[in-house]
């Protein structure tokens, strides 16, 4: 085989330009083959360096290289600057300028008499010095004469005792032969000491930086880099803040020096963390800290998600809250409506266990004359969230559901034979069925402005999940009015709208379950008619915005920073049904994970409470009804149902029919049908054995009529 020929060659020039650069090309060993196009040493080379630049060997060298340098560097300044407080004032100055920004004066005037005692110490050592030279040489003359004084007196005893006199010098001869064996050694040591003597200072310094770890975070050791889960002390918590890349931030802080830590609060203990308030200096707006929440979270060897920035009463003033790492990552544990079978619930009194907040505490919300609305992007959990809420709810057996599921996917099956209508499917006829259903709803409403006053009505929820699908419906009735958008004439959104405005004096609330926020799958008009709003995790802080409403976002309510996928449950609450922390304008919750089959054990539960129900699954309100037939299917299996509760079902299973019915047309009924209502404890009931006997009695009447 031949071998490719290789060759260097320079391209042709004319004499008055510069010489080409020298180029290699390489001819393969392939009979007639054009040459390749010659590549240019320099762009080889250049590809050469990048890509040694991007090599993990390469990038630790350069890592460490700058961290030991800045080690050395840093360690001097910090020498330097631990030097200087020693000798002069500046850390009392310092101590003064904080207590004073703080508005502490008494601090102030403590650390202005201590300053003033230390001036007064350090005077007085100077003026020693004036006398010192005068005085240590007259200690030295007389330390001398002692000495050499004693050194002779203890040779003439050595002369007395050996009887030779010259034995008188002799310890006065050996102290100068020591003498002189001292100054050999130092003439011996001095030379390699003033060699050494600058690298042990080096040295010196490049361990003050070590221990302080004075290097910026990406040269720092990985082990020292990932340190998630240090302890948070304020010393953390003002580098922290000075490393924020706030000038007047970092300015401030710096004249402080370590009374920086003046700026904060007590840390408190709170839940799988810990919780600070930090007073900003002048000159800081609390946004400037809001808007650098990441760096902050690594500052603090934190991750972002770690780290949450709310703004309480206090003026300047930002609340930190700062996780123990990972602790966010870990499951909450079970929902009390799973680990207890015997809970109920009361929807004018108590609050559905929804889950914990950051700091451990439960989290449980009033659902009582609120109307609510979650959204987030999607599998994130919020028709689970959403869920959690009606199943609790369920338990109080005066509560009646009309449900809508848009995606129709068996998420709210359990609630057949509980919820009085329950629509699923994700078509346009599903939606005009759920529009139809909301509209009932919208005159049930009316039905009950218009009652006595004073007169109380049993709750009823209209949920619609999917809600999104709803409004982007582009199905139109036979009058052209649009089922979804959010014009005057869309059916879906009026109807949505008019039990907002309405709705809640007479206890018809509206919950409602949409994804990705935006104006056109959810109207402002309708977000902001909700008392309850809760989002997960969004993509944009528009979206954030248009969940939570700008007061929340502006108080530091961010869903769009909670991490899609991981944060998955987690909810950011807008509500004054919830305990949220004074000052602040929302809360974050992490509510608990109900699975089917333990959502179908309380649906089991609150049906065991009810009478029996009938649920429907689509809307006629143009069919014919057969009231009698009709009073019987909503009393089901009970016994007996009082009369008032026979009138709200029958409004929900056709509207158009039973709207405007009274007590009156009901016992008109069933008194032609020889099934009349009766007292039972007290209160009107109808029985279902004598509608049942009724309609048997009716039927045989009819049988017996066509015979003949």
């Amino acid at each position: 085989m031949t071998e490719n020929v290789v060759s260097l060659h320079k391209t042709t020039s004319s004499p008055a330009t510069e010489p080409a650069p020298t180029v290699l090309t390489v001819v393969p060993d392939v009979p007639d083959a054009a040459p390749t196009r010659p590549v240019p040493l320099w762009v080889r080379s250049g590809r050469a360096v990048r890509s040694g630049l991007t090599h993990e060997s390469t990038r630790a060298t350069v890592r460490a290289a700058a961290r030991h340098g800045l080690y050395t560097l840093n360690g001097g300044r910090i020498v330097a600057r631990r030097a200087w407080d020693g000798r002069t004032g500046a850390r009392y100055e310092r101590m003064i300028r904080a207590a004073e920004a703080a508005g502490n004066l008494e601090a102030a005037e403590e650390w202005e008499e201590r300053l003033q005692r230390f001036r007064a110490a350090r005077h007085h050592r100077r003026m020693d010095l004036l006398h010192s030279p005068v005085d240590a040489a007259k200690g030295v003359a007389v330390g001398a004469g002692m000495s050499v004084g004693l050194l002779v007196a203890l040779g003439v005893v050595m002369a007395v005792n050996t009887g030779r006199p010259g034995d008188v010098i002799t310890p006065l001869s050996a102290t100068i032969d020591f003498l002189a064996l001292l100054i050999r050694i130092v003439r011996v040591v001095w030379g390699p000491a003033l060699a050494l003597g600058p690298f042990l200072a080096l040295l010196a310094l490049w361990s003050v930086g070590r221990k302080q770890h004075a290097a910026p975070a990406w040269a720092l050791p990985a082990k020292v880099r990932d340190s998630a889960g240090e302890p948070i002390t304020p010393s953390i918590v003002v580098k922290a803040l000075r490393d924020l890349g706030v000038p007047a931030l970092g300015r401030a802080i710096k004249e402080m020096g370590d009374a920086g830590a003046s700026m904060l609060g007590p840390i408190r203990i709170a839940g799988c963390g810990v919780e600070v308030d930090v007073t900003l200096p002048s000159g800081v707006s609390t946004n400037e800290v809001q808007s650098k929440r990441r760096k902050l979270a690594e500052n603090l060897t934190r991750h972002e998600h770690e780290v949450f920035i709310t703004i309480p009463e206090a003026a300047r003033t930002v609340r930190l809250w700062i996780a123990d790492s990972g602790a966010l990552d870990e499951p909450i544990g079970p929902s009390p409506l799973v680990t207890d079978d015997t809970m109920t619930a009361d929807y004018a009194k108590g609050k559905a266990p929804w889950g914990q907040d950051l700091r451990g505490d439960a989290a449980a919300l009033s659902l009582y004359q609120r109307h609510l609305l979650i959204t987030g992007l999607s599998n994130q959990g919020k028709t689970v969230a959403l869920r959690s809420l009606a199943l609790w709810l369920s338990l109080d057996k005066s509560v009646r559901f009309l449900m809508g599921d848009l995606k129709g996917v068996g998420d709210w099956a359990m609630f057949d034979g509980l919820a009085s209508t329950l629509i699923q499917g994700p078509t346009d006829e599903h939606v005009i069925q759920v529009t139809e259903m909301v509209e009932g709803a919208v005159d049930e409403m009316n039905r009950r402005i218009q009652a006595p006053p004073g007169t109380t009505f049993p709750p009823l929820i209209v949920l619609v999940d999917e809600a999104q699908v709803a409004f982007m419906c582009p199905a139109k009735d036979e009058e052209k009015r649009p089922y979804g958008g959010s014009k005057a004439n869309s059916r879906y959104f009026m109807a949505v709208r008019k039990i907002h405005n309405q709705g809640r004096a007479v206890n018809v609330l509206m919950w409602q379950g949409t994804q990705d926020p935006t104006n056109e799958n959810l109207p402002k008009l309708v977000r902001e008619g909700a008392h309850t709003r809760a989002s997960l995790a969004l993509g944009t802080e528009s979206q954030a915005r248009m969940a939570l409403g700008d007061k929340a976002v502006d108080g530091g309510a961010a869903p769009n920073l909670l991490r899609p996928g991981l944060d998955r449950g987690t909810l950011v609450v807008a509500s004054d049904g919830i305990t949220i922390p004074a000052g602040q304008s929302s809360i974050t919750v992490r509510t608990h994970y109900i699975p089917d089959d333990d959502a179908r054990a309380i649906t089991d539960r609150a049906k065991a409470l009810r009478d029996g129900i009938t649920t429907l699954h689509a809307v006629e309100h143009d069919a014919e009804h057969d009231p009698l037939a009709d009073v019987a299917a909503v009393i089901g299996d009970a016994a007996r149902v009082r009369t008032k509760d026979v009138l709200a079902r029958l409004s929900t299973r056709n509207p158009g029919a039973y709207g405007g019915w009274s007590f009156i047309d009901l016992k008109r009924v069933l008194d032609e049908a020889g099934a009349e209502p009766y007292k039972s404890d007290g209160v009107m009931v109808v029985a279902r054995d004598r509608v049942a006997r009724a309609l048997a009695n009716r039927d045989a009447d009819g049988s017996a009529s066509a015979a003949s």
